[in-house]
C-alpha cells in the first residue's frame, strides 16, 4: 500500500496558515504544521500539527527520518533566524527538499522618515542617542530586554504585543495587547493620542501591521526599522501560490487546472 507523501510545514505566520489550508484540502498529501509555541494566543490552523522545538539540528534530522517527511516548507517568521538555518542543515543532511516561504519586506516610500538598523540592540543604541521622548515599540515581547539600555528615564514607552511581557524592562511604559490587522485610521489615532515621536518595528512585511507605517508617514513620525536577518541559499517563494506549486512539483502531485508556474525566488 502506497502512503501519500508527508510535508512538514514550519509555521507561525499568516502565510503558513494559508498554505496549510490550501494543501490540507488535498487527499494525496499529509501536511503537518509545526509551531514553536512561543505565542500563547495563536490563530486557528487546519490539518495536523505539533508544538515545540525539535532539539536542534540533530532533533530535526531525527524527526524527518522518523516521520518519513518527503518535503519541508519553512514558513516561519522573517525574524525566526535560528530555525531557518536548522531547517537548512537538516534538509541538507537528509536530502529532504526545502523551500523558504517569506513575504516581501516593506519598502520605504516618499515621505517616510526611516532609519534602518541591523539588530534590536542597534535600535536601542539609536534610541538612546536620539531625541525621541515618546516611543511606540512593536518588535514583540521577546525583544524588550534588548531595548532596556535605552530606558534611562528620559522617554515614555508604548508597547504593543500579542501576549503580556513576562518582564517589562522599559519604564515608564504602557502595554497594549492586540492582534492585527490594524487600520490606518486607528493607527493614526493611536500615534496622535499618545503623542508618539518614534515608532520602532521589525521589517516583518505583509499587510497585517503595515498601517502603522502609513500612519507614521502621514503624521511625519520617525520610524526605526530593524532589518531582517539573512536566510540560507536555496529555493524560495514570496507567495502562497508559489509555495503550493513548488510542493506539487517537488512531490509529483497532480496540478490544479489554474496553478501558476513556480519559479525560484517567486
Amino acid at each position: 500500500m502506497n502512503h501519500p507523501p508527508r510535508l512538514l510545514l514550519l509555521g507561525g505566520t499568516t502565510e503558513a496558515s494559508r498554505l496549510a489550508q490550501t494543501l490540507s484540502a488535498r487527499d494525496d498529501l499529509v501536511v503537518v504544521t509545526s509551531l514553536a509555541g512561543r505565542t500563547a494566543s495563536s490563530a486557528a490552523r487546519p490539518g495536523r500539527h505539533r508544538t515545540g522545538g525539535f532539539g536542534g539540528i540533530e532533533g530535526l534530522v531525527a524527526y524527518l527520518h522518523a516521520e518519513r517527511i518527503s518535503a519541508l516548507v519553512d514558513a516561519t517568521h522573517p525574524f525566526a533566524a535560528r530555525m531557518r538555518w536548522h531547517a537548512y542543515e537538516a534538509c541538507n543532511q537528509t536530502g529532504v527538499p526545502r523551500l523558504r516561504l517569506e513575504r516581501p519586506p516593506w519598502q520605504a516610500q516618499a515621505g517616510d522618515r526611516w532609519t534602518v538598523v541591523a539588530t534590536v540592540a542597534a535600535a536601542a543604541a539609536a534610541i538612546g542617542g536620539g531625541p525621541s521622548r515618546r516611543v511606540f515599540v512593536t518588535t514583540g515581547r521577546n525583544e524588550l530586554a534588548a531595548l532596556a539600555s535605552a530606558s534611562d528615564g528620559r522617554r515614555w514607552w508604548l508597547v504593543r504585543s500579542l501576549d503580556p511581557p513576562e518582564r517589562l524592562p522599559l519604564h515608564p511604559a504602557e502595554v497594549i495587547l492586540d492582534r492585527g490587522p490594524f487600520s490606518v485610521d486607528a493607527e493614526t489615532a493611536l500615534l496622535a493620542r499618545h503623542r508618539i515621536d518614534l515608532v520602532v518595528t521589525k521589517n516583518s512585511g505583509g499587510d497585517t501591521t503595515a498601517a502603522k507605517l502609513e500612519a507614521a508617514r502621514n503624521l511625519g513620525v520617525a520610524v526605526l526599522v530593524v532589518d531582517r536577518p539573512p536566510s540560507p541559499e536555496g529555493p524560495s517563494a514570496t507567495t502562497v501560490a508559489g509555495a503550493v506549486e513548488w510542493v506539487r512539483s517537488s512531490l509529483g502531485l497532480s496540478p490544479p487546472s489554474d496553478a501558476p508556474p513556480w519559479r525560484p525566488g517567486v
